[in-house]
């Protein structure tokens, strides 16, 4: 739909009016990273990040216009059985980024809005990006024209690297097989592919990623820090073993290092579908977590499973935000 429809529509009053016979409901809002300048980390984290002027902008709607809540008050309304507070919105943000800690806090606190930190442990403690913004700077910066993924089988394939669509193509070949490992298995598929292009991302930016330290400060900020894995798998694509220790020690390791109970989870959704199960839901119950969001488009209602909760993208601009939202409360698919 072309821009002007949009705003006619969103001028008109008419998807409000709509979204006021629907129940009432919470959108969760998925972020990653924003930054000053996107264009920067292009070759690393790709398009998940939001310029610090848009979050910005995209704030100050929510705080004039939405009604925010946090991911605490979100699930104290399913428990209860209550109504959400009229368009109502929770902001969440996955892997642990600096960026979330030095460009969104203070924007984030001068609005008053409640926000949710998922960490990918593994990268916050070992100081490097997760592992699809490796795989992602190794295909774009490689000076090969061709890449075969050595594997032992006779799937094995050879892509061609000439273009950057001939590059993006293998490069989701390589995350569609790099998501279904998890911890040292993983690690050493990433390297064999850097050392196989001979490109990899420099030491430096694992400053990229947020410290404890950090997360504790968003902690004392009134902030919620939940976990987002060890390693950043397909939760739903791993064997069953690894899935548990994925779910079970990023707790543990969260919870030893801020001294607090971890109680939120996130999915996170490299390549591949579906991303969860009903067996991932029953083990999260069973590790301890309360709630746990996906990737699924959706909003949030009374009676949903709160342990694969859905969650809505924000889009890069205010008035795409707001298209989004008003969409979704007048009962639109976005």
């Amino acid at each position: 739909m072309r821009d002007w429809t949009k705003k006619t529509i969103l001028a008109s009053g008419a998807l409000r009016f709509a979204g006021n016979l629907q129940g009432r409901s919470a959108a969760i809002l998925m972020y990653h990273s924003v930054l000053a300048d996107p264009s920067q980390q292009a070759d690393s984290l790709g398009g998940i990040v939001h310029s610090e002027s848009a979050f910005r902008a995209q704030m100050e709607l929510l705080a004039r216009d939405y009604h925010p809540i946090s991911l605490d008050q979100t699930v104290k309304h399913l428990l209860n059985g209550e109504d959400f507070p009229k368009r109502s919105v929770v902001i969440t943000f996955d892997d642990g980024y600096a960026d979330n800690y030095e460009v969104a806090l203070p924007i984030l606190d001068q609005f008053a809005v409640p926000a949710t930190f998922y960490v990918t442990v593994d990268c916050v403690e070992n100081k490097r990006l997760p592992w699809p913004s490796r795989l992602r700077f190794a295909f774009r910066r490689t000076k090969q024209t061709s890449w075969t993924d050595s594997k032992a089988d006779s799937n094995a394939k050879s892509w061609n690297l000439s273009s950057p669509p001939n590059r993006e193509e293998a490069f989701l070949a390589a995350c569609d097989a790099g998501c279904q490992l998890s911890g040292a298995a993983q690690e050493e598929f990433i390297r064999r592919i850097e050392h196989e292009l001979q490109a990899s991302l420099p030491v430096e930016s694992g400053s990229l990623m947020m410290s404890y330290d950090q997360l504790r400060e968003l902690a004392g900020h009134g902030h919620i820090v939940g976990s987002h894995t060890m390693t950043h798998p397909n939760m739903a694509q791993l064997k069953a073993d690894d899935a548990q220790r994925e779910l079970a020690e990023s707790k543990q390791r969260l919870e030893s290092s801020l001294g607090a109970p971890i109680k939120h989870f996130s999915y996170p959704c490299p390549a591949l579908s579906p991303h969860w199960s009903e067996w991932t839901v029953e083990q999260s119950r069973a590790v301890g977590y309360d709630t746990a969001v996906t990737t699924n488009s959706g909003l949030t209602r009374r009676g949903d499973e709160l342990l694969c909760l859905k969650r809505l993208h924000p889009t890069k601009t205010v008035e795409g935000l707001r298209w989004n939202l008003e969409s979704a409360f007048a009962g639109r698919t976005v």
